[in-house]
């Protein structure tokens, strides 16, 4: 994001100068180009804090190079339908969630870069958003209590967002991406992966490799 960048720093220093340049034209008592120099100020502080808003957006994200391991989640029964979800994340703190029912699921918020955007180089953005459970039965799923955990906090402006309310937005497309929901198990670990358009959960240990076959006889 180097065009952003320079693009916050040379309005910000346009917006120094203009202001500088207020100040000396008032004291001189021109007022109408102290004015016009104002504006000039605020016009460049705007572009300014947009950009800088926009580039805290930007680096929310994690850059997605290839199909990459976002995650790791083992889960320990609690109960009946509960369980202990530890979510692994690479280079942060391990994050514990309790989920009910008996299968889960995480969801990511995905940005792909179109024309024009791609002459820039960028790289494919995500963000996890959520992990969830179900019950596998209809019934349950209706009448049972539900888990529903947010994995990141709203920012003031983001780029998913935006692309999503302005799907005209030149060379941005931005969408869900979701791991199909997969049995929960008592010690079961998978590795969440993710492509350039979708998530996958894999079985890591034989705990959660049976869990899945025993899930796909049914």
């Amino acid at each position: 994001m180097s065009w952003l960048i320079g693009i916050a720093v040379v309005s910000t220093l346009l917006a120094l100068l203009f202001f500088g340049r207020t100040v000396s034209c008032t004291r001189r008592g021109r007022l109408v180009r102290a004015g016009g120099s104002g504006l000039g100020g605020v016009a460049c502080s705007g572009l300014a804090g947009a950009s800088i808003v926009l580039l805290f957006s930007y680096f929310s994200y994690e850059r997605l190079t290839a199909e990459t391991t976002v995650s790791t989640i083992q889960f320990r029964a609690l109960g009946p339908d509960r369980y202990e979800a530890r979510m692994m994340l690479p280079d942060r703190v391990d994050r514990l969630f309790e989920l009910r029912g008996d299968e889960w699921q995480v969801d990511a918020r995905l940005i792909l870069w179109k024309p024009p955007m791609t002459i820039l180089g960028l790289e494919p953005l995500y963000r996890l958003e959520r992990l969830s459970g179900r019950y596998s039965e209809i019934d349950r799923e209706q009448s049972e209590v539900r888990t529903v955990h947010a994995l990141t906090g709203e920012l003031p402006v983001d780029l998913w967002r935006m692309a999503r309310r302005y799907p005209v937005l030149p060379g941005v497309d931005a969408y869900y991406g979701t791991a199909t929901y997969v049995p929960m198990a008592d010690g079961a670990r998978f590795d969440v992966q993710l492509t350039r358009d979708a998530l996958i959960a894999r079985p890591a240990n034989d705990v959660a490799r049976n869990a899945v076959g025993n899930w796909d006889r049914r």
